[in-house]
C-alpha cells in the first residue's frame, strides 16, 4: 500500500527538522566555548544575575551594619548582623561564580575547618596560642561562638576570589596568596574583637596584645581553608577566561574583601574610641596589597 502524501512529506521533513535542531544546538555549544562558559553553567544568566543582585543589596546592608558598628562599637547584636551580611553576600556571588551547590559546599567545607580549627585551638592552645571565648558571643555550641565559624566561610570565599584573580594559575601559589590575604584580615580582626571582650589571651602579645603564634596559626588555618574552597570549586582552566557572569561574581568577591578592608581601616584610624593608627596602617596595607593586585589584574584584562 503507498503512503499517503502527510505520510511521504514527514519522511522528507524529519533530516532537514533534526539537521536545523542539530545545527541550533551546535551554535549554542560554540557560543557557549567562545565566551568562556563551562558546559554546567550556560543558561544560567538569569539565576547569576539574581544571585549578584542579592549578594550587591547583602554587601550594601553590611557597610550600614559596618557604620553603626562604629558609632555604637558595644551593640554586639551589629557585630553579629556584619559577620552574617559577610556570608550572606559571599555566599550568593561565589554561587554565581562557581554554582550554587559547588559555592555552598566551599561554604559549608570552610565554616567547618574553621570550627574545628577554633575548637582545638580553644582546648589545645594549637596552632593559634592559648585563648579562650568569653561569654558575650553565642550561640557557642562545643565552646565555639557559631558567629566565628561564618566568618571562616565568608571571608574564605572572598580572599579565595582575591586569590584567583592575583594569581589564576596553577594549584598551590593561589592557595598561598589566598591564605595571605585571610591571614591579613586578622591584623583588623583581632585587635578589634579584643577591645569588645570577645576573647582573651593568656599571655597578650606586642600587637595589641595578640601573640605572634597566633598570626602563625591563621596563616596554617587560611592555607587549609583555601585548600579545602579550590578543590571543592574547582578552578578554570589556564586557557579559558573567566568572563561574563561567572567574572560578575569573582568580582562581587573582590569588592566583599576590598569594602572589609576600606571600612576596617577608616574604622581604626578615625571611627574607633580611641583610634589606632597603627591597627589601621598595618591592616590596611596588608588587605590594602591584595586588593588592589585583584583590581589591577581585572583592569588588565
Amino acid at each position: 500500500m503507498g503512503r499517503s502524501a502527510s505520510d511521504r512529506g514527514d519522511a522528507l521533513e524529519s533530516p532537514y527538522v533534526e539537521m536545523w535542531q542539530t545545527t541550533r544546538k551546535s551554535a549554542a555549544r560554540r557560543a557557549g566555548e567562545a565566551d568562556g562558559t563551562p558546559p554546567e553553567r550556560r543558561g544560567s544568566r538569569p539565576a547569576g544575575a539574581w544571585l549578584n543582585a542579592a549578594g550587591v543589596a547583602a554587601l550594601a546592608v553590611m557597610v550600614a551594619a559596618q557604620i553603626a558598628t562604629g558609632l555604637r562599637p558595644q551593640d554586639l547584636r551589629l557585630t553579629a548582623a556584619v559577620v552574617v551580611l559577610l556570608a550572606v553576600g559571599a555566599l550568593a556571588f561565589a554561587a554565581v561564580a562557581h554554582t550554587p551547590r559547588r559555592a555552598a559546599g566551599a561554604f559549608a567545607a570552610a565554616v567547618a575547618a574553621g570550627y574545628a580549627a577554633e575548637w582545638i585551638g580553644t582546648r589545645t592552645g594549637l596552632p593559634f596560642g592559648d585563648y579562650r571565648y568569653t561569654d558575650v558571643l553565642w550561640p557557642r555550641p562545643g565552646g565555639v561562638p557559631l558567629i566565628v565559624a561564618l566568618a571562616w566561610g565568608g571571608m574564605g570565599l572572598a580572599a579565595h576570589a582575591v586569590a584567583r584573580r592575583v594569581a589564576p594559575r596553577g594549584r598551590l601559589t593561589p592557595i598561598l596568596v589566598g591564605a595571605l590575604a585571610l591571614t591579613a584580615w586578622d591584623l583588623f580582626l583581632d585587635p578589634q574583637m579584643l577591645r569588645l571582650g570577645l576573647w582573651v589571651w593568656a599571655e597578650p602579645g606586642p600587637y595589641r596584645g595578640v601573640p605572634l603564634t597566633n598570626f602563625a596559626g591563621w596563616l596554617l588555618v587560611s592555607f587549609l581553608v583555601m585548600a579545602i574552597i579550590d578543590r571543592v570549586t574547582g578552578h578554570p582552566a589556564a586557557d579559558r577566561p573567566v568572563i561574563g557572569v561567572e567574572a560578575a561574581g569573582t568580582t562581587g568577591l573582590v569588592a566583599l574583601y576590598t569594602v572589609m578592608a576600606l571600612m576596617e581601616t577608616v574604622g581604626f584610624a578615625a571611627v574607633f574610641r580611641p583610634p589606632d593608627p597603627l591597627v589601621a596602617s598595618a591592616g590596611g596595607l596588608a588587605m590594602g596589597v591584595f586588593a588592589l593586585l585583584a583590581w589591577g589584574r581585572a583592569w588588565r584584562r
